[in-house]
């Protein structure tokens, strides 16, 4: 079997996300605020409630297995055990870009598996915007899509820093907003809107929740870089490029502000790689975070069981932060309000 230039893109991506030469140089910002502390906190540490909701399905802890890959061989083993991940610990899981089933037939496998393993989960289909924009046929294309993997949401990722720098890129997103408008109007399961590591800002959030977008992946900046990813590959490297995007913490904090008059799902992403920068995401107005490129690390060095530990024991420490706080569950958390570092002085 020929292999497609997706395809051989997709293997070529995983391989370069494991190194760690295409990390953001600034952080996601977390680290500029602090929980307030609760000296007579009355909590039951062993009775902190951590389920939710995600779009009407119950999930134990308020964190997503973020897109990764699909639409390759290699992408199958990965798939197979991060979806024994989900369906263990009860949460959401999304695939990779989806892109590659309209192409290639034959890789249909390496998507389908994730429902196969992840029965009752929350799964979320994945599709870049570039596709949304320049089809004419996009209804019809997305429907395929959902129903292949009996996706329960389906993800827009935005990613025109990544198409910029990518030597296949495409550029052009002419109609994107009213394509999408047209998907929500038309299939009957909510759209997450997702950037891959550049941010969405408040004004765009506005913009995607008034054609009908129902959820805002922030992905910030402070994780993976996309555009380094594409750097790496292309053998060509610009500082100010590869590190642009907005900051995961500010993304959080002000399109959560939208909540006032839209109801979204609000996702924190965008390195977040520790149970403090969970917590924190939620206090700023996230429900809640996601991850990618470290549970991608943990699986190929620690296989499914150091993927399930490291997520459990990045919410050991979010209880114990709830519990040092006086708050016993996310709702609560959600109210606390973080003291910038700034005011401690």
């Amino acid at each position: 079997m020929i292999k497609s230039k997706t395809s051989e893109r997709k293997k070529e991506h995983i391989e370069i996300c494991l190194s760690d030469k295409i990390i953001y140089e600034k952080s996601n910002g977390f680290e500029n605020y602090e929980f307030p502390h609760c000296a007579i906190t009355e909590v039951d540490l062993n009775k902190i409630d951590l389920t939710t909701k995600f779009f009407n399905k119950k999930i134990n802890l308020p964190f997503l297995i973020s897109c990764m890959t699909g639409g390759t061989n290699e992408a199958e083993k990965i798939n197979e055990k991060l979806a024994i991940v989900a369906s263990d610990l009860n949460i959401p899981i999304g695939l990779g870009s989806q892109r590659q089933a309209l192409e290639n037939k034959n890789l249909l496998h390496t998507y389908k598996i994730v429902r196969e393993n992840a029965k009752n989960v929350p799964l979320l289909g994945n599709i870049g915007a570039a596709q949304i924009a320049s089809s004419n046929k996009i209804v019809d294309e997305i429907k395929y899509l959902t129903d292949l993997v009996d996706a329960d949401v389906m993800v827009i990722h935005l990613n025109p820093l990544q198409e910029l720098f990518q030597k296949e890129g495409e550029i052009n997103f002419k109609g994107l907003l009213k394509n999408i408008e047209k998907l929500t109007n038309k299939i009957n399961i909510p759209f997450i809107a997702k950037e891959v590591g550049s941010g969405i800002s408040k004004d765009i959030a506005k913009k995607l929740l008034d054609v009908g977008i129902k959820g805002i992946d922030v992905a910030g900046s402070g994780g993976t870089s996309w555009a380094k990813v594409e750097m790496v590959r292309n053998n060509y490297f610009n500082n100010y490029f590869s590190n642009w995007g907005l900051p995961t913490s500010y993304c959080v904090r002000t399109v959560s502000k939208l909540k006032k008059n839209y109801k979204f799902v609000l996702i924190s992403s965008g390195g977040i790689n520790n149970g403090i920068d969970i917590a924190k995401s939620i206090a700023l107005g996230a429900d809640l975070s996601a991850s990618a490129r470290i549970i991608l690390k943990e699986l190929f060095e620690n296989d499914i069981k150091g993927v399930i530990n490291l997520i459990n024991e990045w919410f050991d420490d979010v209880k114990k932060i709830m519990y040092l706080t006086g708050v016993k569950n996310l709702n609560e958390l959600h109210k606390i309000k973080l003291i910038k570092k700034s005011e401690l002085f």
